[in-house]
């Protein structure tokens, strides 16, 4: 599947090559020790899902470059992945002759999963639908997907964390509606409310 979405987007933003050495690259990034959470496993259920939504993209090939870098570089005691990121993105789509225009909206796509502001244009808002599906995951999955973020903060004090993540959490709750993009809403809103106020009531009630 990684193959395959790789040779469909590399292709698709005129990018010289093959690229395969930079995915491979990518791949040895995901799968570095200290992730949990942010790893080959969460990539490929991005790509997996965005396959069956890039219709809905205006730069579909756009898109799915961005969700291959969007966690390239992760430090989980760092403030700036995103933004790394999205240089060393910007770095490799210039080098493969990638027009700067693409290459920047590619940078601000990247960014906009830091999840600081509101998503703009419909690509942005695709992107960021994918990468936060995982929060209208079936409930095993969901919890899967805590336990690994409480794996990947495991040097955060537990009452520190349950604050911190409960304040993440509510703050996504808060969001109306969580998803921007039409058919991601209507297939993982619902869920994703009731997963959060579920995981909130677990952090808050010591559960």
């Amino acid at each position: 599947m990684l193959q395959t979405s790789w040779s469909r987007c590399w292709g698709g933003i005129c990018a010289q090559g093959d690229g395969s050495a930079l995915m491979q690259k990518l791949v040895v990034a995901y799968e570095e020790p200290q992730r949990k959470y942010h790893t080959v496993q969460h990539l490929t259920e991005c790509l997996v899902l965005l396959s069956r939504y890039l219709h809905v993209a205006v730069e579909p090939a756009e898109v799915e470059i961005a969700l291959w870098f969007h966690d390239a570089i992760y430090d989980v005691t760092g403030h700036e992945n995103e933004a790394r990121s999205a240089d060393w993105a910007v770095e490799e789509l210039t080098a493969a002759g990638v027009s700067a225009e693409r290459a920047e909206r590619v940078r601000q796509h990247i960014l906009a999963t830091r999840h600081a502001a509101l998503p703009q244009g419909q690509d942005q808002q695709l992107l960021v639908d994918i990468d936060l599906a995982i929060l209208g995951a079936p409930r095993d999955r969901f919890e899967e997907y805590e336990s690994q973020v409480r794996a990947e903060y495991a040097w955060v004090p537990e009452p520190l964390f349950r604050l911190k993540r409960a304040e993440v959490l509510s703050e996504f709750l808060a969001r109306q509606p969580i998803y921007n993009t039409a058919p991601l809403r209507e297939a993982l809103e619902r869920q994703a409310r009731e997963n959060l106020a579920y995981s909130l009531q677990q952090l808050r009630g010591g559960g």
